[in-house]
């Protein structure tokens, strides 16, 4: 099941909507007999590649799958029908399939087919390389990924905002690699005004993310590479009402779509809204790079689900020095955002952290 689940996270970036799966089939004595993954979207399941590697010797063996194989006519047709055509004995399936579909679920057909199944081993871990799929189908909203650089006393930028560099070499391509899986990164004005960035993965990964900008009046420029870019890579703009006709007219003209979206006290655009309207567009996973304004307000909102930061070995000091999350903040140590069971990289001189946000401590986890 572990190499299962290192098969499916494979198909990251390739395969969203869709879920990554995995799948591996061996004989009574453990032999391997074939293996696969759900390498893109509407491509076959990592079931049907797996059989297709095995051959005709897969009756009587045993299927490890990382997600319940589906029963229902999507892009492709159903697998338990494979399964039960190719004679497996006995299914272990990690975990069960958050999705909501009509009729017979999985693991009932194919018990009622005579099959043995067995569910939950590595269930946790199947989990989390499901959180995104799983949100998409259970709240109808993209999963939502947090990122900065930032010195060792917590800056991103100078008093007088400059940021380039603060983080090294890899942790900058760890970046681009990240941007490739995601559906779209998102950015405020502020940010754009200031470094007038391309938000491209370079080089490209097997997604190209939408470009999205948190523009209350549409004052991105024309000029600007995401405008002047916009017919090629998708540009896609959220402002408010202090937005002129002018301006959103003028953005359209670049090829930037433009979205006018309800506000927030503080004529900020919603998150909630975003959230659902990008949900909509069956969006999985999408990157908040910045800045500190619109990284504290979806913070604020409880929207991050999972945060990458980058740590460099820099000290920048000064009391207008910018940190990477502004916002309202949390009012006790108590209430803060923790990361759960974080991870620890050494990346250059730099460290990287990540880990899922949990707005309590739980003292069930260890953080």
């Amino acid at each position: 099941m572990r190499h299962a689940l290192e098969l499916a996270a494979q198909g990251l970036g390739a395969v969203e909507p869709n879920p990554p799966v995995g799948a591996v089939i061996v004989d009574d004595s453990l032999r391997l007999l074939g293996e696969g993954y759900h390498e893109r979207f509407g491509g076959p399941h990592a079931e049907v590649n797996a059989f297709s590697m095995a051959g005709e010797s897969t009756r009587g063996g045993q299927l490890f799958v990382t997600l319940e194989p589906c029963n229902h006519h999507g892009q492709t047709p159903p697998c338990c029908d494979a399964i039960i055509g190719e004679g497996i004995n006995r299914v272990i399936v990690a975990t069960e399939d958050p999705a909501t579909h009509d009729g017979i679920k999985g693991i009932q057909r194919l018990r009622e087919a005579g099959i043995e199944v067995e569910v939950g081993l590595l269930g946790q871990e199947a989990r989390a390389l499901l959180a995104p799929f799983t949100k998409l189908m259970t709240q109808g909203r993209p999963f939502v990924h947090a990122k900065w650089a930032m010195t060792l006393d917590g800056r991103i930028a100078t008093r007088t905002g400059d940021s380039k560099w603060i983080s090294g070499e890899e942790s900058r391509s760890h970046v681009h690699k990240l941007r490739g899986r995601m559906d779209a990164i998102i950015v405020g004005i502020g940010t754009v005004l200031a470094d007038d960035p391309e938000l491209t993965a370079r080089p490209a990964g097997p997604r190209t993310p939408t470009r999205i900008v948190l523009d209350s009046a549409a004052r991105l420029p024309v000029e600007s590479k995401l405008a002047s870019t916009a017919r090629e890579t998708p540009v896609l703009l959220f402002c408010g009402s202090l937005a002129k006709v002018e301006s959103i007219n003028s953005l359209r003209k670049t090829g930037v779509e433009v979205l006018q979206c309800p506000e927030s006290s503080d004529q900020r655009p919603q998150w909630d809204w975003i959230l659902d309207e990008l949900g909509r567009r069956r969006m999985t996973n999408v990157m908040v790079e910045g800045g500190s304004e619109v990284l504290g307000s979806c913070l604020d909102a409880k929207a991050i689900d999972w945060a990458h930061v980058f740590i460099a070995p820099k000290l920048l000091g000064g009391r207008l020095s910018l940190s990477p999350i502004a916002g309202s903040g949390r009012d006790r140590i108590s209430d803060a955002f923790h990361l759960e069971s974080p991870t620890f990289l050494k990346m250059g001189n730099d460290v990287f952290v990540e880990g899922a946000i949990t707005p309590k401590i739980d003292e069930t986890v260890i953080c």
